[in-house]
């Protein structure tokens, strides 16, 4: 037992989130997602929501404050414009928890490839469409 850790972190991601260093990246996933053909470990959270994940991976992890962008979604395929309202959630939970990083928004593809690059991808149970966000970790400093 452990004090302080949100309780959505079972012993599998919070050692997978323990592991990751400066830059490392993070794939929260809807389950739409292709998590388990892209490459990266998988750590499953079944029936959790991707806003509940990202709730309880952002109690504890910094952002990259180094990088031009820490925070990264999946555009809507045929109207890149378009903020799906829970991208909206992801940004205001960002602001919340993190600070003031903007979500920057990837093509599908290019999302798909940058996911390939991450450390763990999040698998979620998320069924709201586009509910996809990638967190670059940042460092932990002296308070």
């Amino acid at each position: 037992m452990l004090r302080g850790i949100h309780p959505l972190l079972g012993p599998d991601l919070l050692h997978a989130l323990r592991s990751l260093g400066h830059g490392d990246e993070v794939v929260i996933a809807d389950a739409n997602f292709p998590s388990h053909s892209l490459g990266p470990r998988v750590v499953r959270l079944d029936g959790i929501d991707a806003i509940a994940a990202a709730d309880a991976i952002l109690t504890h992890l910094p952002l990259d404050t180094f990088a031009e962008a820490a925070a990264f979604r999946m555009e809507v395929v045929g109207d890149p414009s378009a903020v799906p309202p829970i991208c909206k959630a992801f940004a205001e939970l960002i602001r919340n928890l993190a600070g003031p990083f903007d979500v920057k928004p990837l093509e599908r593809f290019a999302f798909y490839e940058r996911a390939r690059q991450a450390a763990i991808i999040v698998a979620t149970g998320e069924r709201r469409l586009y509910g996809n966000l990638i967190l670059k970790t940042g460092v932990l400093t002296l308070e």
